[in-house]
């Protein structure tokens, strides 16, 4: 008979821990894991068309840009959130990240609850609707956090929480949002992590009246209408700001008389065990009431009373946030009256608030606007895209770091070993691409042969990023290996952002770069590799890049300054069929590329004076953005930005990202 869930909790809880060792005895290594950083982003969305970077000056020219005095900056992160909670705890000098353990004073996480959720995406094009299914990377993470059901789910949330303990401060607390799936059993897991004596509430959210009562009806149990917060502390000394709340209007009724005088609202209250010295200074502030038979009251005002908050939250229904402005289209998301709430009890401003389920990024959006610190990750490429323009729609927002996990796949071989070596898992991808290893022993065990033609083919390492020097030795290599081959083709697992610019100056008949999928690796885990070869279900899908109008460049009215115009060309996405769509879906993708290809960007973003190192985002525009152009669906193609004039040559960047969460990058020098 299998093992119960109450049975296999020890077996959870050590193999958890011992996750947990292995990462913090990485971290003393130099093999430590890493953030890359993909754009510093000072939020000045596309409003007029016409930007004056003014703001440059928070942005300094050399080293790592900063804003605040002590040199913070928030972060988004996209990518596994085991993988980002390491990297926060190992720090990173190079983007100026100490490391955090023991500094965040609140974190709040928002975990998936349901197994048979749909994490599909909808995206809205001109003329037709797709829908998306999520990544490769996201459709393993999500299949592996419900592959044995429950278990499974406690077993991937073990570590990350241990981790979580450790970033928390002294004065740190942690709120764990979940429902009926797993909610009991998760307690018992955050017992083990934080103690139970830490355990400082069960919060009972009352999100709506009725979620879907016809169902409920169906399935012959009570309607599911309350979520849980399971709430701990890192060590009891930790903050709290006791919230309050207006009264309820039944409550408010007991507030009957009017003052003639100010028109407020009051009720009168017997003194009991006042003082005859605090009644006659309450009679000097106007606050004692004599009725015609001498009987003297203290009066309370309606606009004065409140009601301490307990721990049934019945007066904020997740509606606020579906049907309310603040709503980003996002299944999942919560209110931002709930999150206000958390943040407001937990932490003081200017302390660092954390979500590493980011979602639909509300954490970070309140955070912001409470005058907190934040850092927030998500695995979802919809969602990170999601809550970046959520924060560049704030007024006044603060910079931030758009982060990724440096070397996804470098991560997921070292944490895999199932090929003791990088020569092994190359001649894997190399038989799966269809070409044939040398059989010559000194051949590089990376490099080998389609079966026809005069092409040579070069797997590349996890453990590197694809960039211009891969393609210059692979050209080099074209030309002398073996007397020479007609073609080469690298596949690459990581790519810098700019090689698809690279590649666009060299012809395709001599050198062509393809991405290996980027779930292969879980694929072999699960799967013999001469049956993935047999099926032919692996496909290898051409890079994708953006491309660039010459910029110009005019004198401006402004002394010391000049505007500058830039354009974006063309786009071109990799294949269709190599999109999380379905068939109707690939055909309409493909409508549009044939069409107008630039319908398919997402984002765009400028950095004016690009040093070759960190991308300053100082201009962008997004779909959805309707204060330029009035068109929801559609990126507006130029950009004027008046700037500093540089001495010499001005290097500009622009980055795009489209409706898949792709990413390219164009460079180009006026």
């Amino acid at each position: 008979m299998p093992k119960s869930l109450i049975e296999m909790l020890p077996d959870i809880v050590a193999a958890g821990k011992k996750e947990v060792e292995r990462i913090l005895a990485r971290a003393q290594s130099d093999n430590k894991m890493l953030l890359q950083t993909n754009e510093y982003v000072l939020p000045a969305r596309d409003e007029s068309g016409l930007f004056r970077g003014e703001i440059r000056k928070c942005c300094p020219p050399d080293g790592v840009a900063t804003c605040d005095a002590d040199g913070w900056l928030n972060r988004l992160i996209h990518g596994d959130n085991l993988f980002a909670l390491q990297a926060l705890l190992n720090g990173d000098a190079e983007t100026g990240l100490p490391s955090m353990r023991g500094k965040i004073d609140l974190i709040y996480i928002d975990p998936p609850f349901d197994s048979k959720a749909d994490y599909r995406t909808k995206i809205t094009l001109p003329g037709a609707n797709v829908e998306q299914r999520p990544s490769v990377l996201e459709q393993f993470a999500y299949s592996d956090t419900w592959a044995d059901g429950t278990a499974s789910y406690l077993r991937m949330l073990y570590p990350r929480l241990a981790l979580m303990r450790e970033l928390l401060s002294e004065q740190g607390s942690i709120y764990v949002h979940c429902d009926w799936h797993a909610g009991h059993y998760l307690k018992t897991i955050l017992d083990d992590i934080f103690g139970k004596r830490n355990f400082l509430n069960e919060i009972v959210w009352w999100r709506a009246a009725t979620v879907g009562r016809m169902s409920a009806e169906k399935q012959r149990k009570w309607d599911m209408v309350s979520d849980t917060l399971f709430v701990y502390t890192k060590s009891g000394r930790h903050i709290f700001n006791q919230q309050r709340k207006n009264l309820a209007a039944h409550q408010a009724d007991a507030y009957s008389k009017i003052e003639s005088e100010t028109g407020r609202r009051y009720k009168l209250v017997t003194l009991g065990n006042y003082s005859e010295k605090s009644i006659s200074e309450m009679e000097q502030l106007g606050l004692i009431e004599t009725t015609s038979t001498g009987s003297r009251y203290k009066k309370y005002y309606l606009d004065e009373a409140s009601e301490v908050i307990g721990n049934l939250w019945t007066d904020i229904s997740v509606s606020t946030a579906v049907k309310a402005k603040e709503s980003v289209g996002y299944n999942t998301q919560k209110p931002e009256a709930l999150l206000e709430r958390i943040i407001k009890a937990s932490s003081n401003e200017n302390s660092i608030v954390a979500d590493f389920f980011g979602g639909s990024g509300t954490t970070a959006a309140v955070a912001e606007k409470l005058g907190r610190r934040w850092i927030t990750s998500d695995l979802g490429k919809p969602s990170t895209m999601i809550m970046r323009k959520r924060l560049i729609d704030i007024p006044d927002c603060k910079p931030f770091l758009y982060h990724s996990i440096g070397d996804y796949s470098r991560e997921a071989f070292l944490s895999d070993r199932q090929y003791k070596r990088v020569s092994d898992l190359a001649r894997v991808v190399m038989h799966l691409y269809g070409a044939l290893p040398f059989d010559d022993a000194d051949a590089p065990a990376n490099v080998g042969h389609m079966r026809e033609g005069s092409t040579l083919v070069i797997v590349d390492s996890p453990n590197k990023i694809t960039n211009a020097g891969t393609v210059k030795r692979a050209m080099e290599l074209r030309e002398s290996f073996m007397g020479g081959w007609k073609k080469v083709i690298v596949l690459g697992w990581n790519f810098a952002f700019d090689i698809g610019d690279k590649l666009a100056r060299l012809p395709k008949s001599e050198i062509e770069v393809l991405v290996i999928p980027p779930d292969l690796l879980d694929l072999l885990r699960k799967k013999d590799y001469r049956d993935l070869v047999d099926n032919k279900k692996i496909r290898f899908a051409s890079l994708q890049y953006l491309t660039l109008k010459r910029p110009t460049v005019a004198p401006a009215n402004e002394d010391g300054k000049e505007r500058l115009t830039v354009e974006l060309d063309n786009y071109v996405l990799l294949s269709p069929d190599s999109l999380p769509l379905d068939d109707a879906g690939k055909a309409v993708v493909q409508r549009i590329m044939a069409q107008s290809p630039l319908d398919l960007i997402e984002y765009w973003s400028i950095d004016p004076d690009y040093d070759g190192h960190t991308f300053r985002s100082l201009w962008q525009d997004y779909r959805e953005n309707t204060a330029n152009d009035g068109d929801a669906l559609r990126v507006v193609h130029s950009a004027e930005l008046v700037v500093d004039k540089v001495a010499g040559r001005r290097k500009i960047c622009v980055k795009a990202v489209d409706v898949f969460g792709f990413e390219s990058q164009a460079v180009i020098e006026v």
